[in-house]
Order: C-alpha cells, then sequence, then structure tokens
C-alpha cells in the first residue's frame, strides 16, 4: 500500500511538472518569447529542478550514512554496555530495515545506559556511606575496582557490607556509651579527677571524639577494669578504717559522743569518706596513746580468746609470751600486740572451716562418750516409753558420722598444709594425732573400768556362802549342786572358778596391744594375773599407739577365738 502511494506521488510529482511547463509554454506563446529564450528559460527551470532533486537526493543520502554511522555506533556502544554491565551480547532481529535497526539499537543503548547511570549513582552512595562507616570502625572498605560498573551481585555484596558496619556500629556505640558511662560513674563516686587524656576524652560530652576502634573500646575496659580495682582498693581502705576506728572506739571505751561518727551518713565520694575516717582513727589513736595500759590489756584479752578460738597449745604461744607478759607499755608494744591480733586474726580466717569441722566432729565425739556411757549402765534398760529404741538409731548415726567428719578433716588438713607449707597443729598435735589420741584414751579408759570390773568381781567370788548343817550333826556337809549332769559331763568347778570365769567372759573384747583371755584358763590366779596385764600396761608411760574410729570398731567386731567361750555358764559345765 505504501508503495502504491509513493508511486502515486512520483506520477503525480511527473504530470504536474508537465502541467507546469505546458502552462509555462503558453504563457510564452502568448508573450511572444522567441525559440531560443525559450530554450534559455527552459533550461533555467530545468537546472531549478535539478538543483532541487539533486539537493534532496544528497540530503537523504546524507541521512542514510548517518543512519548507518549511527548504526555502528550504537552497535559499538552496546557491545560496550553489555561488557561493563556483565550483559550478554545483543542480538538483532532477522529482516530489519536500516532505519528499524538503528532505531532498535538506540533505543537499546538508552536502557543499558540509564542502567550503567543507576549503578553508577547507587554504588557512589554506598561507598560513601562505607567509608564513613570504616573511616569511625577503622575497618577496611569494601573493594569494587576504580572506573568499573557495578554488577547487580557486587552492589547487593556492597549493600549488605554497610549494613553489617551499620549494625557494627551501634553494637560499638552501646558498647561505648556503656563504658564512658561507667567510667563517668565510678569517678564521680570515688572522686577521682581525669589525669590522662585518655580519661579526660572519656568523660567528654561529645560522642563523636572517640574512633569506634576495638582499640579504643580494649583501651576504656582497660581504663574501667583499673578504675574498679582503684574503687575496690579505696573501698577496702575505707572498711579497715572503719575497721580500726570500731576496734580503738571498743578498746578506749569512748563516750557515746564520740561514736557520733559511726552514725553519720556516708559522704558523697570514696576520697572524702576516706578523709573523714582517716582523721577519727588518728583522734582514736592519740586517744589510745593516752590509755596505752588499758588498751594493751584489752588486745591481751583479744588475744587469748582467739588463741583459744584457734586451738593453740602452750609451744605455740610460747614466742608471743615475752611480749605478753612484758608490763612495760609503749607504743611499740602495742604495735607488737596489734600486729600479732591482725596474724591470729588472718589465720582464723583461713583456718576457720577446719576449726568449724573440728568443733563438729568434737560434737560428735562427745555424743559418742555419752552413748557408750549410756550402754554400759544397767539401769537403762528399766526406761520406757522406745527411748531404748531412740538411743539405739542416734548411737548408730553418729558412728557413722564420726568416720565420715574426720576423713572430710583429714582431706581439709592436707589441703591446707600443701597451701601453706606448714602442720596444722591443735593443742601443739596435729590433727589426726590429737584424734587417735582421743580414741587411744577412750580405749585406755574403757580398759580401766572393764580391769576394775573384773578385780572387784574376782574380790568378792573368793567369799563362800556357809552351807547348811543336817539336823543334830556336828559336821558340816556341803549341799549337792542342784544342777543336772549330763551324758559324758565333768565335774562341775568350784564357786570361786565358776564366778571368775563368768565374770571374765561376760566382759570378753578383743584389744589391740592386750592379750585375749582364753575359756580354757579355769584357775582364779591366770585370770587375775590377765588383769594385771592389762593394768600394768594401762599405768605403763609408753605412749599410746595412735587409734581410729575405723580401727577401734574392727576390733569390736573381730571373731573370738574358736575355743573361746562368752558364757561363764558353760565354763562351769566343762
Amino acid at each position: 500500500m505504501s508503495c502504491r502511494r509513493s508511486e502515486a506521488l512520483a506520477f503525480s510529482l511527473v504530470t504536474d511538472i508537465n502541467q507546469a511547463m505546458a502552462r509555462l509554454v503558453d504563457i510564452w506563446d502568448s508573450i511572444g518569447i522567441m525559440e531560443d529564450q525559450r530554450v534559455e528559460r527552459m533550461q533555467t527551470v530545468k537546472k531549478h529542478i535539478d538543483g532541487l532533486l539533486h539537493s534532496m537526493i544528497k540530503e537523504e543520502e546524507a541521512l542514510r550514512n548517518c543512519i548507518k554511522t549511527s548504526i555502528i555506533t550504537c552497535q559499538k556502544q552496546l557491545d560496550t554496555l553489555c561488557l561493563e554491565l556483565g550483559l550478554e551480547p545483543y542480538k538483532l532481529e532477522e529482516d530489519l530495515t536500516v532505519l528499524q535497526m538503528e532505531k532498535n539499537l538506540r533505543c537499546r543503548v538508552d536502557s543499558l545506559l540509564k542502567e550503567k547511570n543507576e549503578r553508577l549513582r547507587e554504588l557512589n552512595d554506598l561507598k560513601k556511606q562505607d567509608e564513613e562507616l570504616c573511616v569511625t570502625l577503622c575497618a577496611t572498605p569494601y573493594y569494587i575496582p576504580s572506573g568499573s560498573v557495578p554488577s547487580r551481585t557486587q552492589l547487593q555484596e556492597l549493600q549488605e557490607h554497610v549494613k553489617k558496619l551499620g549494625k557494627e556500629k551501634e553494637s560499638r556505640v552501646k558498647v561505648f556509651s556503656g563504658l564512658r558511662e561507667d567510667i563517668r560513674s565510678l569517678m564521680d563516686e570515688m572522686g577521682h579527677e581525669p589525669e590522662s587524656s585518655l580519661e579526660r576524652e572519656s568523660i567528654c560530652p561529645d560522642s563523636d571524639i572517640f574512633l569506634l576502634t576495638h582499640d579504643n573500646i580494649k583501651a576504656l575496659k582497660l581504663l574501667l577494669s583499673q578504675l574498679e580495682v582503684k574503687k575496690e582498693s579505696l573501698t577496702s581502705a575505707r572498711d579497715k578504717l572503719k575497721e580500726r576506728a570500731t576496734s580503738l572506739w571498743n578498746r578506749l571505751s569512748c563516750p557515746e559522743p564520740e561514736g557520733e561518727a559511726f552514725r553519720e551518713a556516708a559522704m558523697s565520694t570514696l576520697s572524702d569518706d576516706i578523709r573523714r575516717w582517716r582523721g577519727y582513727v588518728e583522734h582514736l589513736e592519740e586517744l589510745q596513746i593516752a590509755q596505752l595500759e588499758e588498751v594493751i590489756d584489752k588486745v591481751r584479752q583479744e588475744l587469748v580468746l582467739l588463741w583459744d578460738k584457734c586451738m593453740l597449745g602452750p609451744e605455740q604461744r610460747e614466742p608471743f609470751s615475752f611480749h605478753f607478759c612484758d608490763d612495760h607499755y609503749t607504743e611499740e608494744l602495742l604495735a607488737l600486740h596489734d600486729n600479732e591480733l591482725l596474724r591470729m586474726k588472718a589465720f582464723y580466717e583461713a583456718a576457720q572451716p577446719i576449726l568449724e569441722d573440728l568443733e563438729n566432729w568434737k560434737r560428735n565425739w562427745t555424743l559418742f562418750q555419752e552413748f557408750e556411757r549410756k550402754a554400759a549402765d544397767p539401769s537403762r534398760f528399766s526406761n520406757r516409753g522406745g527411748s531404748l529404741l531412740k538411743e539405739s538409731k542416734d548411737r548408730a548415726k553418729v558412728q557413722k558420722l564420726l568416720p565420715k567428719l574426720e576423713e572430710e578433716l583429714r582431706s581439709r588438713v592436707e589441703v591446707w598444709e600443701k597451701n601453706q607449707g606448714t602442720s596444722f597443729l591443735v593443742h601443739g598435735q596435729r590433727i589426726m594425732a590429737y584424734i587417735s589420741s582421743q580414741w587411744e584414751e577412750h580405749r585406755l579408759q574403757k580398759d580401766k573400768e572393764k580391769n576394775e570390773r573384773m578385780t572387784k568381781k574376782t574380790e568378792t567370788s573368793q567369799f563362800k556362802t556357809p552351807t547348811k548343817r543336817a539336823l543334830g550333826s556336828t559336821h558340816t556337809t556341803p549341799v549337792p549342786n542342784k544342777i543336772k549332769k549330763m551324758p559324758n559331763m565333768p565335774a562341775p568347778r568350784s564357786a570361786t572358778v565358776s564366778s571368775a570365769s563368768s565374770s571374765l567372759s561376760s566382759t570378753f573384747v578383743c584389744v589391740p596391744g592386750r592379750p585375749q583371755l582364753s575359756a580354757k584358763r579355769n584357775k582364779t590366779t591366770e585370770a587375775s594375773s590377765g588383769s594385771r596385764v592389762a593394768l600394768q600396761e594401762f599405768n605403763s608411760d609408753k605412749k599410746p599407739v595412735p587409734i581410729s574410729y575405723s580401727a577401734f570398731t574392727s576390733d569390736l567386731s573381730r571373731k573370738a577365738n574358736t575355743d573361746a567361750f562368752l558364757n561363764s555358764t558353760v565354763k562351769d559345765m566343762l
């Protein structure tokens, strides 16, 4: 359709020219222009028409060349943009005219240029944020080669990097703010004036004065820890001054007005509080110098109480006895007493767990001895109301608890001696030796009581009960024994031997270091000699053998000799 229109236009153009030339000829005829002039005029018309057409052709050819040049240029630009933007090369459609090719290429170039500019603008914004954050955090900027167009992946990674740095900045700002607030609070609490540039900058209200670097955070944390240590030191110094003032106040028995300092509120800062307590201590020390004798006597009383609490023996108290008995009251003597008092307080604090465990063992040891005493009392069987059952349970509980307490004491003392490098003494003895001596004394006491009972029974068995005489008879005839005689049974022994054997067998206990009493002994002299051996051992000057609760109970539970008899009636039947 378009071709037909252009052909029609071309035909009408020729027709118009023919008509125009015919009109010119008519005009020339009417005028009477000669042939030569007509030719000349016709040439002029032809020249005008040729020039116009030639000019138009030239313009169109220029347009065609321009379009071809544009196509080449756009193609080159398009290839470059695709390479920069990381896109696939652009492919033109087939069967396109030059004008359509140029238009498609030009539109594609425009769209890629727009995308390139958007990427570059986004890159500039992100790089600006990244640089600011990296300067603040002293971090490494995200690397993108300069002069290149970033890909979408690179822009996304850069955006995530900036977001991460933003979160890190918020976190560090929070940490910085907290550290600076803590530092400022500590300085205000202590009354500490900033000395170094770091301290001055840490309390400066300007929040941008610090770069949010790890080194600065470490420096602020170190400063905070140093200030905390200083606060602890000042608090300890204040508490020591307060304790010293309390001790002096109690020693001097100061009147009530002197105690107003204890009821005064704390000062605004630790430094002011320390100055107040230091002045009060100096005032009390001046009063103390005027009352040296009374003060030293009170310190000595405190020392005696501490010595008793720590269970020190005479040998341990001996090194200080010279100063303790010195009646030349001077400040130097008071200082010696104060140092000894401080040393004993420190020792008591370090040894308090062991001493408490030892007191616990002593309480249970007293209960154990009380149960032993009750077990030897025959009158306890007359008690009613289940008291014997309760006593038995309590006794079993104490018997189980004592070895546990001894083992705990042993382990605690071993650790203490390893750390301190010295022995832990109680009344001049090591703890386990002290406990063993208590067990040995208990064993010897039981042996003594048993031997006393045996001796008493032996003495009472030597007196015979008079026998009855027959009516009208002058001779004394023994009354026959009413024990039924069994086959192959030997004759019964005398009353003396039987009673002695009964006494021995009823008190039979296997004790280490003591000879066992055999049931084969059938003479009173043998029984009495066995008693004398035990009494001699008890009265000897031999040192007690260390013994523990486990050894003590194992001897009680040891199986007796197979030849021994624990019933005096059986012995009498032999």
